[in-house]
């Protein structure tokens, strides 16, 4: 850090500062402060001023001279980027519906204070990294004028990986890299800044956040996870252009080295000081490795060398918020409107305020839904939010009447609420219960247990699981939705109409099945129970329907599956249930492929999963026509 640099920074900003707070400024002593004062004025980048026509002194002001200017202008902030693009977990359930850096704190949405900000010390060019929810941030474009760069992996990968999709526009310029979810009390930015720095907070007592060392002019010079009575990162952080030449292209290396994809970007800056990078680049790709070494001019043993100071700020100036609980704790607000839809709808049910609403935390943000845990007294439920586009894919009605259904078998959960027309529904948590393992064929035959037992219950419902129904309207909502389809399409929805037709022609017996009895949603609870969850798609419809779907969920290969058939079974199983499991198969997976390009369409992308399914329909049509 360029510490003469900060004092012709302080006296542009502030002609009348004084050294003591010029000391507090750059959290130097009164000492050390007034010589830097009297290096800058020997170096001709400020003089001291007198007002006062009769020539007393009736008050030191300072004066940047044009050797100061001229110094400052190196240190010219040329933009930022504000990383938005991840889901946001810990503040579920707000976060289902908005991106976190779109909440309101004291009513104002923190990125927009950000944005704000830096529009006041004469940044403008500001580039968000969106992912979750891009399209909500789309309006900030004509409000403030900025860019939106889109990271395709947010869902798959931290921000080593944003960073890396964002290089173009930090190499070789002088920027601002910050959270869109920190909230700072005081503007804490500038239009110069004098080297690269990570915002620093003191924690008292234990902490498990990332622990700062620092030499007495403050450059850091290790990072540990954990520890007491320390100065944390916390907070914003600003890329020097000689920082970023340094420290990108091992950032990219790393991008390139397998199992670093869950890494945040600050792994790899910690990595390059412990000496961990160069250890893990030799091991991994050597010409990897000698890349990095080219482009960072810097040979890899000398990569601690990297500078970075810690920007120490005072108490209570920055905010990074952990949870809805800690924001409803700044913002009381949130107490009892946080203006969600679930909360609210959770208020209602158990006639509580939202503020007795407690322990909340995402379970999953699923492929057809979203849901969370919370606790209200000493209950402890789960709430399911039904995902963008499932209105048209799921009969809520239909589900509910299976719900109740089979109700008396026992083998579900215990549900509080469900509304049919929202698709919104809270049922009771098992604490300590377990999923199945697809890799346990102990699990499985108790699951296959419990699908057996429901379609031996003789229960019936007034709807079918028609899945030649099913494929011709999920393809016909891929089309209106203008979704890209495999280029071999045409070609295997003719396998798959032959597979149907012969499963047709079998005129198998129907009962009452799940469809979605994969993994997730067997429920091993502590007393030994099993559970299954989840009746979204069930209705009559073919048994063996339950089995390859249970299969192709858990991407069993054939050999497994049949496996999977005799625990179902407790038989070996007769070539038309051969035919028919390998045929269910292939529709399934040719279905649920239909059904990801059509979420995909809307924006949620299941990665290989699409594939998989595509797939699947394929192998098991040339398997059926073997048998």
């Amino acid at each position: 850090m360029d510490r003469h640099g900060l004092v012709c920074r302080a006296v542009l900003e502030q002609p009348d500062i004084t050294q003591r707070e010029l000391a507090a400024k750059l959290n130097v002593s009164l000492g050390t402060a007034n010589g830097l004062v009297k290096e800058c004025m020997g170096r001709g980048y400020i003089a001291e001023r007198t007002e006062g026509e009769d020539g007393f002194r009736y008050g030191s002001k300072w004066e940047l001279k044009e050797e100061g200017r001229r110094l400052l202008e190196q240190y010219k902030v040329d933009g930022a980027l504000i990383i938005a693009a991840g889901f946001g977990s810990r503040f579920v359930p707000l976060t289902f519906e908005t991106p976190k850096g779109l909440l309101e704190v004291f009513g104002e949405r923190m990125i927009e204070r950000q944005i704000r900000q830096l529009h006041e010390v004469g940044i403008r060019d500001i580039t968000i990294a969106v992912g979750y929810l891009k399209e909500k941030f789309e309006y900030l474009i004509d409000k403030y004028d900025v860019e939106l760069l889109y990271n395709p992996e947010y869902s798959g990968k931290n921000t080593l990986a944003t960073i890396y999709r964002a290089r173009r526009v930090l190499k070789g310029r002088n920027m601002y890299v910050l959270s869109s979810d920190n909230w700072m009390r005081e503007n804490m930015y500038h239009a110069y800044e004098c080297g690269a720095w990570y915002s620093a907070a003191f924690q008292k007592g234990e902490t498990k956040e990332w622990c700062l060392s620092f030499n007495k002019k403050g450059r850091i010079t290790d990072v540990k996870v954990g520890g007491r009575d320390q100065w944390v990162m916390y907070g914003p952080t600003y890329f020097s252009r000689e920082f970023t030449s340094r420290f990108m292209p091992v950032l990219e290396a790393y991008y390139k080295t397998p199992g670093t994809e869950q890494f945040y970007w600050e792994q790899v800056y910690v990595d390059m000081l412990t000496g961990e990078a160069k250890r893990r680049l030799e091991q991994e790709d050597q010409e990897i490795l000698k890349q990095a070494v080219r482009e960072s001019a810097l040979p890899a043993g000398h990569w601690n060398e990297i500078e970075m100071d810690a920007n120490r700020q005072p108490e209570d100036q920055v905010y990074e918020f952990e949870n809805l609980e800690e924001l409803r704790l700044f913002d009381p607000r949130y107490q009892n409107h946080s203006d969600n839809a679930a909360m609210k709808l959770v208020a209602e049910v158990f006639q509580v305020p939202e503020s007795q609403i407690r322990d909340i935390r995402c379970l999953k943000s699923g492929m057809t839904n979203k849901s969370f845990l919370f606790k209200v007294g000493e209950r402890h439920c789960i709430c399911r939010i039904p995902g963008p586009g499932t209105e048209l894919l799921i009969n809520r009605r239909q589900e509910k009447q299976v719900y109740d259904a089979v109700a008396p078998l026992g083998v579900t959960e215990h549900v509080i609420y469900m509304n049919e027309r929202t698709g919104y529904k809270i049922a009771e948590y098992y604490e300590g219960a377990r999923n199945a393992a697809a890799d346990s064929w102990s699990d499985m035959e108790q699951c296959m247990g419990i699908v057996r037992c429901l379609h031996q219950s003789g229960i019936e419902v007034g709807h079918e699981f028609d899945i030649r129904e099913r494929i011709d309207f999920y393809e016909k909502l891929c089309r209106s939705h203008g979704a890209i389809l495999f280029e071999d399409y045409e070609e295997v929805r003719g396998w798959m109409d032959w597979i149907m037709d012969s499963l047709e022609a079998m005129k198998r017996t129907k009962c009452l099945c799940h469809i979605d009895a994969n993994v997730d949603n067997f429920l091993f609870l502590k007393d030994g129970r099993v559970k299954l969850l989840d009746w979204e798609y069930a209705g009559m419809c073919d048994p063996i329907m339950d089995i390859s779907m249970s299969a192709i969920y858990s991407y069993y290969n054939g050999e497994d599956m049949e496996h999977l058939l005799r625990l179902y079974l407790q038989r070996e199983p007769e070539p038309e249930e051969l035919f028919a499991v390998y045929g269910y198969a292939a529709l399934g997976g040719f279905l649920w492929s239909l059904w990801a390009v059509y979420k995909s369409a809307l924006g949620d992308e299941f990665g290989e999963y699409t594939i998989i399914m595509y797939r699947y329909a394929k192998k098991y049509y040339r398997k059926l026509r073997k048998l």
